[in-house]
């Protein structure tokens, strides 16, 4: 499977300070009717591509000095730009191979979201907020996208058993362990 980097939209203007709010939704696991866009066969043996995207937005109010800010931070699951070649899928195992790996690629997506909401809700924004925040998105997108990219590498795109499994664990350990809040 060839996975480009997943794509983060980033809807921004953003900023905070104490009591600001952050929002996000819970946790998704993927289906098979999470992926109903139309396959791409470039010949190289895809099978599925998971889209996500965070839509990073927020609302700023002066107050004394600093600027409080409101974030929505919510990630999507891009269900008509994500897709799975059905036909390629010969059996429910192979299926639940795909959907594990495809998972993969959401958690990864996931962490960043969550990051981004601790992140964010630990800084003070003073009158340059926008630069700031746009930094805080950038330098944690960087980080997910690489994730992403080693993920696909080492794995081969699934192909690799031995390092899928090994990448299933870390993004177990990494899910029991989330911190409170995120």
């Amino acid at each position: 499977m060839k996975y480009p980097l997943f794509r983060v939209i980033c809807v921004v203007a953003l900023c905070l300070f104490l009591g600001q709010k952050v929002t996000a939704q819970d946790y998704h696991q993927l289906t098979i009717n999470d992926f109903q866009g139309v396959p791409h066969s470039n010949g190289d043996g895809v099978i599925a591509y998971t889209n996500c995207s965070i839509d990073f937005r927020y609302e700023a109010t002066h107050q004394r000095g600093y600027y409080q800010l409101n974030f929505h931070i919510r990630l999507l699951m891009n269900r008509n730009r994500s897709w799975m070649d059905k036909d390629k899928i010969t059996s429910p195992e192979m299926l639940s191979e795909v959907l594990r790996h495809e998972q993969g690629h959401y958690f990864i997506a996931y962490m960043e979201q969550q990051e981004l909401l601790r992140a964010v809700s630990k800084t003070i924004f003073q009158s340059d907020y926008q630069y700031v925040a746009q930094q805080i998105f950038n330098r944690i997108d960087a980080k997910y996208k690489q994730l992403n990219e080693d993920y696909d590498t080492d794995t081969q795109h699934m192909v690799n058993r031995e390092q899928q499994n090994s990448w299933n664990a870390y993004f177990q350990k990494r899910m029991e362990y989330m911190p409170a809040g995120s």
